[in-house]
């Protein structure tokens, strides 16, 4: 019953924030405030599902409905063009060709079909800085340049994501961001999960008002087009995001990690900035060690300490910062994992532009697992980093 009322509550104020969002994006109440799906947006689900799938005979009939749903034909275009970030040009290409074979057929049976708002090209200013902030805007997460990982690995495809598909395709108006990761959940869906990309798409999904009951209704429609195997691994993956989230959400003095729950601020004797710490395992007669989840916000870091046993880091999330004395600073990113011998002088933190949580393994030496010294200064927290 507890855990049935927390996700109640997770969807109520999720829904709450997705009207906020619908009012600066200018998008219908309606559509916000209802339980599932519009009509117009499960034909969204339909048309973006069976192009990703390269089902061109199911898709002629779901433009149509699609059209008779209400989307103009302009927004129809912009969901097929969409496509191609995600199903590739092929697919999209041949989802607009069987569009234009069902516009000609409709306009031969005296069928008018509302043309809408066109798409403009997006002009003037740093594209990859727009793009940018957009993919800040949708995650609800600092982004910073290269994205790291993929980005530092392949720039150009970094410029790509940024400059084109969140800035020229994104930014355009014909549909709002929440049409734009219904198409995208949607599409990614139908062919087979496409890990980890499903996942972040639903949890962007959300921060655009997407709700549990809403992304549920989407599968419904996978389910009925594509397929339920295709459903089904969307809804793994969904409800994996619910039980499982590493979002952290600000509650005012704590911070909400719904892998580990609430975790205090820690004591600013120790750090600098806002931190805080979720102790996980403690020390007992079997284990010679403690494990705590330390998030750190932008900004923040330990002091400079050592441990007489050592200590490891998982980085679980965001970007990090880390340095043992006499050595160069280190970037941190989620999946590193940091090695720490006994008695050798470090800090660790968030980089300046994201927040950073990783989980931190210390070990004991008669009684002791840290010993803290003094502050890392502002000259020494921005070095180079290497």
């Amino acid at each position: 019953m507890k855990y049935t009322l927390k996700l109640a509550i997770a969807a109520l104020l999720l829904g709450f924030a997705g009207a906020l969002y619908a009012e600066t994006n200018d998008m219908k109440t309606n559509e916000t405030e209802s339980k599932n799906l519009t009509a117009a947006e499960r034909s969204i689900v339909e048309i973006s599902a069976l192009t990703a799938k390269g089902d061109l005979e199911k898709l002629k009939t779901a433009l149509s409905v699609g059209l008779e749903a209400g989307l103009t034909v302009n927004e129809i275009k912009e969901i097929l063009v969409q496509m191609y970030a995600y199903a590739g040009f092929p697919r999209s290409l041949n989802g607009i060709n069987t569009f234009r074979t069902v516009l000609d057929e409709r306009k031969a049976k005296g069928i008018k079909d509302k043309e809408g708002k066109a798409a403009t090209p997006v002009r003037g200013g740093d594209k990859y800085e727009r793009g940018r902030k957009t993919l800040e805007k949708l995650t609800g997460q600092p982004q910073v340049k290269p994205a790291p990982g993929f980005g530092e690995f392949a720039p150009r495809i970094d410029s790509f994501l940024k400059e084109h598909l969140f800035a020229d395709i994104f930014d355009s108006k014909v549909l709002n961001h929440r049409q734009r990761e219904i198409a995208t959940i949607s599409a990614l869906a139908a062919m087979d999960g496409v890990a980890p990309q499903l996942g972040s798409h639903i949890s962007i999904g959300m921060n655009t008002g997407l709700t549990e009951s809403q992304l549920n209704d989407l599968f419904i429609v996978i389910e009925n087009s594509v397929g339920k195997n295709a459903a089904d691994i969307g809804r793994g993956v969904l409800n994996n995001i619910l039980n499982g989230s590493t979002v952290m959400k600000d509650t005012g003095d704590k911070t909400d990690n719904t892998i580990f729950g609430k975790g205090e601020k820690a004591p600013q004797q120790n750090f600098t900035g806002t931190v805080y710490v979720q102790p996980m395992t403690a020390r007992d007669a079997n284990n010679n060690f403690s494990i705590g989840n330390v998030t750190f916000e932008p900004g923040a870091r330990s002091n400079w300490h050592t441990h007489p046993a050592g200590q490891t880091l998982l980085v679980v999330d965001g970007i990090g910062l880390y340095q043992e004395k006499g050595k160069p600073i280190r970037k941190l990113v989620r999946g590193d994992v940091v090695v720490c011998d006994k008695d050798i002088e470090h800090w660790h933190g968030a980089s300046p532009q994201s927040q950073m949580t990783h989980i931190s393994i210390a070990n004991f030496k008669d009684g002791q697992n840290v010993v803290w010294l003094g502050p890392v200064t502002d000259e020494e927290y921005k070095a180079e980093v290497k």
